[in-house]
């Protein structure tokens, strides 16, 4: 299975780099995992409505540009489905079972994902009513990504 992890914007600290590039160490021998980047767009402070919405479709554009037509889309969204650790495996195992090859998953910016993106989404997945910085959202999607590999698997991680 591959999986791609679609986000805008890049990681700036060591520490969150350095957590990602273990679960890709990890994740190694159970998929093929790949980070595409799209640039983000600065948000004034006291930017009005209008200016967030232009600054959300620029950054909808460029990720979207990024995701390939035969791949599911699973966007990261607070208004998204919530799982268990143990139902997010048995999704991504449902998919593989269904002949699913691809899956991307879509993080957005600051100001979260336009319109646009959230349309192209098969599944919209929320991780929970917090919001995370996008760089901590990376750390956290594929150490559930590990988690479910390692749940499909009948391994001890999760617990």
């Amino acid at each position: 299975m591959k999986i791609t992890v679609v986000c805008v914007g890049k990681i700036k600290e060591k520490f969150y780099r350095d957590a990602v590039s273990e679960y890709e160490k990890r994740l190694g021998r159970y998929c093929r995992l790949e980070f595409l980047e799209v640039s983000d767009e600065k948000t004034p402070d006291g930017a009005g409505r209008a200016l967030e919405e232009q600054i959300k479709e620029k950054e909808g554009r460029r990720l979207l540009e990024k995701i390939r037509e035969d791949a599911f889309v699973c966007t990261l969204e607070i208004e998204g489905k919530r799982l268990t650790s143990e139902g997010f495996a048995g999704w991504m195992e449902g998919l593989a079972v269904k002949g699913t090859s691809h899956i991307v998953f879509v993080i957005g910016g600051s100001l979260g994902l336009h319109e646009s993106v959230r349309r192209r989404a098969d599944m919209a997945l929320s991780f929970s009513d917090m919001t995370f910085p996008h760089q901590l959202m990376r750390v956290i999607l594929v150490e559930q990504i590990y988690r479910a590999f390692r749940i499909m698997q009948g391994a001890p991680y999760h617990k």
